[in-house]
């Protein structure tokens, strides 16, 4: 069955039958979205490694993850840590969706992975190898432990899935990347479902100390839970986390047939680019809301059937206040009565993994009608002043949500979800 199209055309359903996460404030979706509508924040002091030569001595790590639940210790040591957290929110979310035991023809599953740097932490320590040890020393699991791709080779392995399968790399965009591509692969006729999302490892001493010497990342090493502050005038800077965020999609006529519970139907997609600088954002948010029309648009609902955006919200000056007037510019009338919500204010920034964990967000958020908080949230800027759902989060009733990324090279994605109906 097909519903119309803002252009009349009729278009394949897309259901969401699996969620899986890992991420700083729980390694699940069920404590993950407990976290959220708490308040809780993940951000702590690093304890991986020595910070006291860095700007910024902290960070969103992860809590408790143990990956031989997911790898064995043979095959995790083969893995970066980005692989890891990929596998982990994969096979939580296939689980859930019983994609395993669905009779699919596996050329007909397909995998959309992305990482935005992919196995730093693998390329760090071994250019410390080759440079303390010589070039005869590096691992020649180096190359495939690093290489972005790895994460949905991986996962086609374990799960035995032959469809297409491919990894974008568009900065902070990438995990929402990801999800869009399986959405349309779907739509094409290409596939029957697909695994997608993000994953990203990035707390480590060089990126931190990139971020931190572009001036990107918070420096309020005095007060970790409260550094990530998005929509706050006193705001300085993002904080870099970990995870991976990674949902089933599905045919949704093929996914009823096999009697799958349907969590929520994705409705929409698009991407644009700013064309202008490479990390900061267009100062007039003309792409930003240009994807959101498009999405919007792409969804068959009207601006006000949306009661809910999870931002991009990163806690930078530049991109909140660019955001908020992108949204203004997409919505209209419809921006007085929205919601806007950053969750990056408790989980920090996963980078190339943020798409994918804001949309399992997102899901949540319209299957359950309630919305996660921006904590921190205590000097209102004026320039930011859209409904960011300050401090706790609340019930709301509402058809549909938007999840906003933009990632630096001025890539702009915008997915778009709503509640199930028949």
């Amino acid at each position: 069955m097909a519903h119309g199209s803002a252009s009349g055309g009729p278009k394949t359903r897309v259901a969401v039958t699996g969620l899986g996460v890992v991420s700083p404030v729980g390694n699940d979706p069920a404590s993950f979205w407990e976290s959220l509508l708490a308040g809780r924040s993940g951000i702590a002091t690093i304890t991986r490694f020595d910070t006291a030569r860095l700007d910024t001595h902290f960070a969103g790590e992860t809590k408790g993850f143990d990956v031989e639940r997911y790898m064995d210790r043979k095959e995790a040591r083969r893995a970066d840590r980005f692989v890891h957290y990929a596998m982990a929110a994969a096979l939580q979310a296939t689980e859930q969706a019983g994609l395993k035991e669905a009779g699919y023809d596996s050329f007909r599953v397909g995998l959309v992975v992305g990482s935005g740097i992919g196995g730093i932490e693998t390329l760090e320590t071994q250019t410390r190898v080759m440079l303390e040890k010589g070039p005869g020393r590096v691992s020649p699991f180096f190359i495939p432990m690093m290489i972005s791709n790895m994460a949905a080779g991986q996962l086609a392995m374990r799960l035995g899935f032959r469809g297409p399968s491919f990894t974008p790399v568009s900065a902070c965009s990438t995990g929402a990347h990801a999800i869009g591509e399986a959405f349309r692969m779907i739509q094409a006729g290409e596939a029957d479902a697909a695994v997608a999302g993000g994953t990203e490892a990035p707390i480590t001493q060089l990126a931190l100390a990139g971020f931190g010497n572009m001036k990107a990342l918070s420096t309020r090493n005095d007060d970790p839970q409260g550094a990530s502050r998005p929509f706050d005038a006193t705001r300085d800077g993002f904080v870099m986390g970990e995870g991976s965020g990674i949902v089933v999609l599905e045919n949704l006529e093929k996914a009823k047939a096999r009697g799958a519970t349907v969590l929520a139907e994705m409705v929409g997609y698009a991407s644009t680019t700013d064309a202008y600088h490479m990390t900061a954002p267009e100062p007039e948010g003309l792409a930003a809301a240009e994807c959101m029309r498009l999405a919007i648009a792409d969804s068959g609902l009207p601006p006000d059937a949306f009661g809910y955006v999870n931002a991009h919200g990163t806690s930078t000056p530049y991109n909140d206040k660019i955001e908020t007037l992108a949204i203004r510019k997409a919505f209209g009338a419809a921006a007085a009565k929205v919601a806007v919500s950053s969750t990056k204010s408790m989980t920090g920034h996963l980078l190339g993994a943020a798409g994918g964990v804001e949309f399992v967000a997102c899901v949540l958020a319209v299957r359950d009608q309630k919305l996660p908080p921006t904590i921190n949230h205590r000097t209102p800027d004026p320039e930011c002043d859209l409904d960011c759902v300050p401090n706790q989060s609340r019930a709301a009733v509402f058809e549909a949500a938007l999840s906003n990324s933009m990632g630096f090279g001025g890539h702009n994605v915008t997915l778009a979800v709503r509640r199930y109906r028949e």
